[in-house]
């Protein structure tokens, strides 16, 4: 297969790798047609000098974690609703495997468009902070990094069943990714119990914070969350944002009371003078290796203190 694409076994395997796929033994029907013109368009691509392999090795790499998350849970999806769709009877394993044949064009013309508009949403992002005066660069941005984080969730788990822990996170996630992309933010990842996001602007950061609390506790019954919020340098990498700014507001959602939302002086500092945020300053405390920090307590102007 290298040699047919024209590069050298070395890279090939290299690729193999950053794609997620495991080692094959030598005399393994393995690889198709499809494989072997994907190779061909990298060996193009690095002959007309547009990348070099170690770009070529981290784009690969992006690409084959994300589709790798994406192949898994909607795998998962399909497959609980198929079944969930028959249980009349038998013939499971056909029955999903002809949906996925009926499916997959759509699926797949589908995944170009998604994935062309979300490339078009973050060089948006982008061009928005270049507006705003920050040189982009591949080391550091300026950005608002919020942590939310479910409250007592140990507790939970231990009162839930399984299927009912897994519609309480799956329900967390989809309500902070409305949330978030309502405001214009990013939603970076999501551990389970906790989400972490990121805006250009403290505002729209401070707004995602306010609706996650009000949204998820609009039914009496619904979960608390707390929420950090810190604005400062960030370091992009990996799809996933790195650096003190991010250290820091995950110690302030440790310092948050359940229900409430706590930011650092920065973001206290921007806000304080915008009519739809009330601060209440609190004591200072120690950070874990942050030192002493100054925390707020981000409102909403009116609600109790």
């Amino acid at each position: 297969m290298a040699e047919a694409a024209g590069i050298s076994r070395d890279l090939a395997a290299r690729i193999w790798r950053a794609l997620g796929f495991a080692t094959l033994p030598d005399d393994a029907v393995a690889f198709t047609e499809a494989d072997l013109s994907a190779l061909r368009r990298i060996r193009h691509l690095i002959d007309a000098g547009l990348l070099d392999e170690r770009t070529v090795i981290r784009m690969t790499r992006a690409l084959g974690r994300t589709t790798g998350r994406l192949a898994q849970w909607q795998a998962e999806i399909m497959i609980e609703a198929v079944l969930d769709q028959g249980r009349s009877g038998g013939g499971d394993f056909t029955r999903v495997m002809d949906t996925v044949r009926r499916l997959l064009p759509d699926f797949e013309e589908m995944l170009i468009h998604v994935w062309r508009s979300q490339l078009t949403a973050a060089a948006g992002r982008l061009m928005s902070l270049t507006e705003l005066g920050q040189d982009v660069g591949p080391t550091r941005l300026m950005l608002a990094v919020g942590f939310a984080d479910l409250v007592a969730f140990t507790r939970v788990t231990r009162e839930l069943d399984e299927p009912a822990l897994a519609d309480l996170v799956e329900g967390f996630e989809a309500l902070a990714s409305d949330v978030v992309a309502a405001h214009g933010g990013r939603l970076v990842k999501t551990l389970g119990d906790e989400v972490l996001f990121t805006a250009g602007e403290p505002r729209a950061a401070a707004l995602i914070a306010l609706d996650l609390v009000d949204e998820l506790k609009a039914g009496e019954d619904g979960p608390d969350v707390r929420i950090g919020l810190a604005y400062g340098p960030v370091i992009p990498a990996m799809g996933d944002v790195f650096g003190t700014t991010v250290n820091l507001a995950a110690r302030l959602t440790a310092i948050a009371r359940p229900g409430t939302i706590v930011a650092d002086g920065e973001m206290a500092e921007v806000l304080g003078g915008v009519s739809d945020f009330d601060l209440v300053k609190l004591r200072r405390r120690p950070a874990r290796g942050l030192g002493v920090v100054q925390p707020y307590v981000l409102r909403r102007p009116g609600r109790e203190r």
